[in-house]
């Protein structure tokens, strides 16, 4: 089966790439930030402990959530990695790639959109009990 132009076009292969280190760049930081929520509880104990501050109470919310997005963060870097391997044989071969709405891009936003609002009505009844 002849491929066509647009399948021998390197800038098709450039763009998928890009495609996939934007979703490595995703998996990436919410590795990080993933890291940075579940150790925020043992930066404020650390805080506490210096006498001229308050006593912070750390919330057993932290370990939890950080590594739920330290294994989305994963995830999308596992998922991401298939998706590429799949679109770049199929660009090899000369099937045409189809594109569609990513439901990757969808799910994540959608979560981290939740866990978003969830932290925002979190921070914010923490401010009106105090």
């Amino acid at each position: 089966m002849p491929i066509d132009s647009a399948q021998s076009d390197p800038r098709t292969y450039l763009a998928e790439e890009r495609t996939f280190l934007a979703w490595i760049r995703t998996g990436i930081a919410l590795m990080g930030f993933g890291f940075v929520v579940a150790r925020f509880g043992l930066f404020l104990r650390e805080l506490a402990s210096i006498k001229t501050l308050p006593q912070f109470e750390t919330s057993a919310l932290s370990v939890p959530l950080g590594t739920a997005l330290l294994v989305a963060g994963v995830l999308v870097n596992i998922l991401s990695s298939v998706r590429h391997v799949r679109i770049v044989r199929a660009l090899n071969t000369g099937v045409p790639v189809v594109t569609k709405p990513s439901t990757m891009a969808i799910v994540v936003a959608l979560a981290l959109a939740a866990a978003g609002l969830t932290m925002a009505i979190y921070l914010s009844q923490e401010l009106v009990t105090k």
